[in-house]
């Protein structure tokens, strides 16, 4: 099952606990991530910029048989912006897609952010090279029941307006489960 070895990623990564990620978290749904040059990332592997300049597709498996009625919020952030010595910018926000409804595991499988909302542009990764590795957090989060993120929970497109987004405060304010 993904669930112990993604735990044990997140716990190595130091991801686990952090403002966005709770102590008790219990991933339920198995999340894919595949970028067009074959990348298929899993937890903590390292890929290159180049592999990761267009924007990949997402999918789900093992949802919860009681979700049909869910909807989720998909977030690509980087904790480590602009390095992981000084990630003063973290959460640096590269993509968020909201309104997915889980029946989209079965209606788009191949790319579930298809059938939500784009509010923020994918943006791809772009560290300067002496920055070292950075840790980017796919997350999947379930959207309480008829409220969704607006524009403005997440800001502009603007590459200064990405950064040090505060991922956290909107999952709690907006009452999201992770």
């Amino acid at each position: 099952m993904f669930a112990p070895s993604l735990l044990e990623s997140l716990k190595s990564a130091n991801l686990l606990p952090s403002a966005i990620i709770p102590t008790n978290f219990n991933p339920i749904i198995d999340l894919g991530v595949t970028f067009p040059s074959g990348l298929a990332p899993h937890h903590g592997s390292l890929a290159r910029v180049s592999q990761v300049k267009e924007q990949p597709k997402i999918s789900i498996s093992n949802p919860p048989p009681t979700s049909s009625n869910l909807t989720y919020t998909f977030m690509m952030i980087d904790p480590d912006a602009p390095t992981p010595d000084d990630p003063k910018f973290g959460y640096w926000r590269h993509w968020v897609v909201t309104s997915i409804p889980s029946s989209s595991a079965t209606a788009s499988p191949d790319d579930i952010t298809a059938s939500g909302t784009t509010l923020t542009q994918y943006l791809a990764p772009g560290p300067k090279d002496e920055s070292g590795p950075h840790r980017y957090l796919f997350l999947l989060l379930e959207e309480k029941e008829g409220i969704a993120l607006e524009k403005m929970d997440v800001g502009g497109e603007e590459f200064v307006d990405r950064r040090s987004f505060r991922a956290e405060e909107v999952v709690e304010r907006k009452g999201m489960n992770t």
